[in-house]
């Protein structure tokens, strides 16, 4: 079996039409995956759903806010009727939320980043799951994370928490799903460019890289490869791993 080959299977990415989803998107069908991307934007959908067939991939986009269960629903059903199975899920969509103290965070912003970075990586888990089970099919559940799972992040607590939250999600769907020959990891990246990037603080930015063992910001293509390692059977004896990608970031004390 040649290594890292997607042919035959079928990829749901949720916030698939832009930065790391788009990336995730670009390399498995690169490996001959076929992939449905999910995003809120339609237009976005749509120029994303462009750059994915000009790449030779069978692709496909729905709009969905992924925080509306019956959003969610809808998506779903309309992914299977379109590819007919799921085996792959990307669980990707989500934003940093409210920035200041704890204390003076508006409840409803704090309730909004928990359903938006934990809450709705739930709702497609749950989606996704019972049809894997059903066809008794391999399958992988990979939620994007971050390193501030691991570092915290002053000022964005909701970012933070819910990022150290999937975590744990990943590693108990792992023992519950283990068994059936399913796998479920968790990618943490560090700073990476993107469109969203440009608006990050340039103080910010500077002490990313002098934290960095590398000098250096991650680009999207980086991103590509670790999706298809993680969606592909070369990934099989892995599962309930948080996997940090971050030129060296976490390591440094400085």
């Amino acid at each position: 079996m040649e290594l890292f080959n997607l042919a035959g299977k079928v990829a749901l990415i949720t916030g698939g039409n832009g930065g790391i989803g788009l990336a995730y998107a670009k390399g498995l069908v690169k490996a001959g995956a076929k992939v449905a991307i999910w995003g809120r934007n339609e237009s976005k959908n749509k120029e994303a759903l462009e750059v994915l067939s000009s790449m030779g991939g069978e692709v496909a986009a729905f709009v969905c806010d992924v925080t509306d269960t019956e959003d969610v629903d809808k998506a779903f059903d309309a992914t299977m009727a379109h590819f007919k199975q799921v085996d792959i899920c990307f669980a990707n969509a989500g934003a940093g939320g409210p920035q200041g103290m704890l204390h003076q965070i508006d409840y409803k912003a704090w309730q909004g980043i928990l359903d938006l970075n934990l809450n709705a990586v739930v709702h497609i888990y749950r989606k996704v799951i019972p049809q894997l089970l059903e066809r008794k099919a391999p399958g992988k559940l990979i939620v994007t994370s971050s390193v501030a799972a691991l570092l915290g992040m002053g000022f964005a607590s909701g970012y933070a928490t819910t990022k150290a939250a999937v975590g744990g999600l990943t590693r108990a769907l792992a023992i519950e799903l283990g068994r059936a020959n399913i796998q479920v990891n968790a990618i943490l990246p560090g700073y990476v460019e993107t469109d969203m990037s440009v608006k990050t603080p340039q103080t910010f930015k500077d002490s990313v890289l002098r934290r960095s063992a590398s000098g250096k910001f991650g680009t999207l293509e980086q991103m590509e490869g670790i999706a298809v390692f993680l969606a592909s059977s070369a990934s099989d004896f892995m599962t309930g791993q948080s996997i940090v990608l971050d030129g060296g970031h976490t390591i440094n004390p400085i």
